[in-house]
């Protein structure tokens, strides 16, 4: 079973960058695709990208399509979200979620694992 914890989250002004960090432990990294989601106060989890277990495929929600970037790193175990151009509309709760399927998916209820959660605030 793998645990998952993001970090990197903090206050930044609107068009400032952020990049999100997610480590894994307790699994073989490489066995599962990866995600990350956030949520908005009062807001349903969305989808915002996800990878494949080696980084050959990547799959974004057309809200934040051409502004981040998903990637990992094998090696040390941990899956990045680099955001740019960020916007009011981007804050919320991140998390990071693993699944130990082949390709990417963009469904909540396809992942088995999340982390808690890190915080992203975006001012005006």
């Amino acid at each position: 079973q793998v645990q998952l914890v993001e970090s990197g989250g903090r206050l930044v002004q609107a068009g400032g960058s952020l990049r999100l960090s997610c480590a894994a432990s307790g699994g073989t990294f490489s066995s599962y695709g990866m995600g990350w989601f956030r949520q908005a106060p009062g807001k349903e989890r969305e989808f915002v990208a996800a990878i494949d277990r080696y980084g050959g495929s990547t799959y974004y929600s057309d809200s934040v399509k051409g502004r981040f970037t998903i990637s990992r790193d094998n090696a040390k175990n941990t899956v990045y979200l680099q955001m740019n151009n960020l916007e009011p509309e981007d804050t919320a709760v991140y998390y990071c979620a693993a699944h130990s399927g082949y390709t990417v998916f963009a469904i909540h209820d396809q992942y088995n694992y999340w982390g808690q959660g890190t915080q992203v605030t975006v001012s005006s």
